[in-house]
């Protein structure tokens, strides 16, 4: 049993690892962002920002700020703060708005009394009142340009374009070896997936934030829905089968913010994982039965379905053990005709696609975290294997907010910016168990004396020494 879960496994990972590799040789063929006509200043259409806010002490005023300083005649102009805090954020809110509104912007604040739908409930309440044909979002933790609304809506005058999409930069990039990994793991998803997906005319994704909708899109695609808790994307794929075509601009970057602490990291890739399985759990089968053409339906289930790759990698490692049993007698001709091929095509095509866009992006303290990304990911693999699960059975579910600093570049937070994670105990007992049960593997190659399968084994090990070290750390370090 454990040998044909590992056979799964694996070969689950080389399916994905080649649709890395195709998105490479893909990503080196797209041409620059396409190009657009100016707005003369006479026909500006009406946008409306929203800023959706929950509990946001910290950044609250920095985005308003942002957003009340983006060029755009300003009786076309509607600034919407959707703010469901319950702390001091309501505060920093009011004050920041009374602020603007005495500077002649249309800007203000639309409270519910409950925070049902999370974020996708506050969209939608939001959207009942705002005024704009457009309407460009913002998370509390990104800082968009002045030119943000200049740059992006001149490509709406394709009546056919439903959203605009830009890329994200990150404000704190090089605070750790942790946001390094960040940006590392984030960054591709831009510069390769999205420009490859928008140039081949594939289904990609608005990415929650730093994007501007047609609002006839997000009404005729149905509206935002909280039956899954990356709205997003469930909103993104609704729309393009309705028949919207997406606009993705790299040249076009809004800073952000990065979680500084794996457990707030975990947190926001788990829900996105959760997520992005409840979507394909809710769109594969109607895009798959509809007329659009194969390509699109093959993109779109290798996008949908890409967190699987966390489920099948803690398999593999949870079964590795029983294979290395299974093959006591394994010599030469074996490793060089199937475990070589294997593991080129899964695990190597992945770290060579991470490489690529390494060399690319010419940084050379990212090139340093590649041989840690292999161990990095089969740490987190646990975690974000159980959020695959809960995605697959289950519906909608807790919108889990990631806490946002108000960071500036590499500047430290005191203690007091932290809570201390309310399953550390259990994450370490786990991470600590996963570690002892790793190196059981590597004992069995140290006592067959089979020395050249040593460093590969102890990959898995010290991915989850590497988890268990961290939850040690924020558990310490945080209040």
């Amino acid at each position: 049993m454990g040998v044909a879960l590992h056979i799964i496994s694996m070969a689950g990972l080389i399916l994905f690892g080649v649709h890395r590799l195709w998105l490479l040789i893909c990503g080196r063929k797209t041409p620059c962002d396409p190009f657009a006509k100016k707005i003369p200043a006479n026909q500006s259409p009406r946008v409306t920002i929203q800023l959706p806010l929950y509990n946001e002490s910290r950044v609250a005023g920095r985005i308003i700020n942002a957003a009340a300083r983006i060029k755009w005649p300003l009786h076309l102009l509607e600034i919407q703060i959707l703010d469901d805090s319950t702390d001091e954020t309501q505060q920093i809110v009011d004050q920041r708005v009374a602020y603007w509104s005495n500077r002649g912007r249309d800007i203000r604040v639309i409270r519910r009394t409950s925070r049902k739908g999370y974020k996708a409930g506050a969209l939608a309440h939001g959207l009942t009142t705002a005024k704009g044909e457009f309407l460009a979002i913002f998370d509390a933790d990104f800082i968009p340009p002045p030119d943000f609304l200049k740059k992006t809506v001149p490509h709406f005058s394709d009546p056919g374009v439903g959203m605009v999409q830009t890329r994200w930069g990150f404000l704190n990039a090089d605070f750790s070896w942790l946001t390094r990994m960040q940006a590392l793991l984030l960054s591709p998803h831009f510069s390769v997936e999205h420009k490859v997906r928008f140039h081949r005319s594939l289904f990609f994704n608005f990415n929650g934030t730093a994007g501007i909708w047609r609002r006839t899109a997000i009404e005729g695609a149905g509206g935002w829905r909280s039956d899954t808790v990356t709205e997003d994307l469930d909103l993104s794929y609704r729309a393009q089968i309705a028949g919207w075509r997406f606009v993705y601009l790299d040249s076009v970057v809004v800073p952000s913010e990065l979680p500084i602490s794996l457990s707030d990291f975990r947190g926001q890739q788990q829900r996105w994982g959760k997520g992005s399985i409840q979507t394909a759990k809710k769109i594969l089968p109607a895009l798959l039965k509809s007329s659009l053409p194969v390509s699109i339906k093959i993109e779109a289930a290798a996008h949908l379905l890409a967190n699987l790759c966390w489920l099948f990698g803690f398999m593999a490692t949870l079964t590795l053990y029983p294979l290395i049993i299974t093959r006591a007698g394994i010599g030469p001709y074996q490793i060089l005709k199937i475990d070589i091929p294997v593991f080129i095509f899964s695990g190597g095509a992945f770290l060579f696609y991470y490489l690529c866009h390494a060399l690319s992006a010419r940084k050379r303290t990212t090139l340093l975290l590649l041989p840690i990304l292999p161990a990095f990911s089969i740490g987190l693999a646990p975690a974000l294997s159980l959020a695959v699960l809960k995605g697959c059975f289950r519906t909608g579910g807790h919108f889990n907010r990631t806490p946002k600093l108000g960071l500036k570049a590499n500047a430290r937070p005191g203690k007091t910016a932290f809570k201390r994670p309310e399953r550390a105990p259990l994450n370490l007992l786990m991470n600590l168990a996963l570690l002892l049960y790793t190196f059981a593997p590597v004992g069995l190659a140290l006592q067959r004396e089979t020395w050249g399968a040593v460093p590969f084994l102890l990959i898995f090990p010290l991915g989850f020494f590497l988890m268990a070290g961290n939850e040690l750390h924020d558990f310490f370090y945080q209040q």
